[in-house]
């Protein structure tokens, strides 16, 4: 069977980021990708320029169109831009059974913020809890618990137990900012702990990775994997799309990872 993804995201017109990198994540993967617009950007390998959020109306009846016609097997969520769209998004949400991927996105790769400071505690409080899973970098984490960035295994480990205990069923936060060659993310549930190993790739092509994992999670997920599974298969996926990422000649700064690796002769 093929999962049919939803991805409830901002739009990246330069491609590497957001719904555009959230479809293509989803198809490689082996889904049939959806997807709701929460905001318009203005963006390219080297910033955003600008961002219109969408009435949040209109998210609820993106969502809503989908629900009343096709059957949903995942939920990637990523950028949401303010509490109203986060509101917006629970409700049109309300019972649906299946796994939800919530990637926090808070601050684009450039330092430009992403999600207002005032709608933080509305993602803490109102769509943590519904998530299957949350998948935040490490300063993301530290965003959502107001607290300085983990510079550590040790660190990760304590601030995952925190997030934990905000509501999700599952914590996966993401150590590619860690100091190393090692880029180490971990998996923490209300039973057991997972270290998912890899190897960090010198290059600057990391425009999308967390949009593309969590989108590449969800749609693991979809496909009925459990959770320990799945996460070690989209760590899988995005480590080779970073390592591939230079077959691609897509701008000047944060270049995109590739995303069809799979289906393109490998160049040396």
């Amino acid at each position: 069977m093929i999962p049919n993804i939803l991805s409830i995201a901002g739009s990246d017109p330069s491609g590497g980021a957001g719904i555009q990198a959230d479809l293509k994540a989803i198809s490689a993967n082996g889904g049939y990708g959806m997807s709701a617009i929460t905001a318009l950007t203005a963006q390219n390998t080297k910033g955003v320029r600008a961002v219109t959020l969408m009435d949040p109306d209109m998210v609820t009846a993106q969502i809503a169109a989908i629900r009343d016609d096709i059957s949903i097997d995942a939920v990637k969520i990523g950028m949401l831009g303010s509490a109203a769209i986060i509101e917006a998004v629970t409700a049109a949400l309300s019972g649906l059974t299946a796994p939800v991927v919530l990637d926090p996105v808070m601050v684009a790769k450039g330092g430009d913020r992403l999600l207002a400071a005032e709608a933080v505690a509305a993602l803490r409080d109102r769509l943590m809890p519904l998530a299957s899973v949350i998948t935040p970098n490490l300063p993301e984490a530290a965003d959502l618990l107001d607290t300085d960035t983990a510079t550590d295994r040790s660190g990760m480990e304590v601030q995952a137990k925190a997030l934990l205990a905000m509501g999700p069923s599952a914590v996966l936060i993401k150590g590619g900012h860690l100091a190393g060659s090692d880029s180490p993310d971990l998996l923490l549930t209300a039973d057991d702990t997972y270290w998912v190993e890899g190897q960090r790739h010198a290059t600057r092509n990391t425009h999308g990775t967390g949009c593309t994992l969590s989108s590449a999670l969800a749609t693991q997920l979809g496909q009925g994997l459990p959770l320990p599974e799945a996460v070690r298969r989209a760590k899988s996926y995005i480590a080779t799309a970073i390592l591939r990422s230079g077959d691609l000649t897509v701008g000047s700064g944060h270049g995109p990872v590739h995303h069809f690796h799979a289906f393109y002769p490998e160049t040396f």
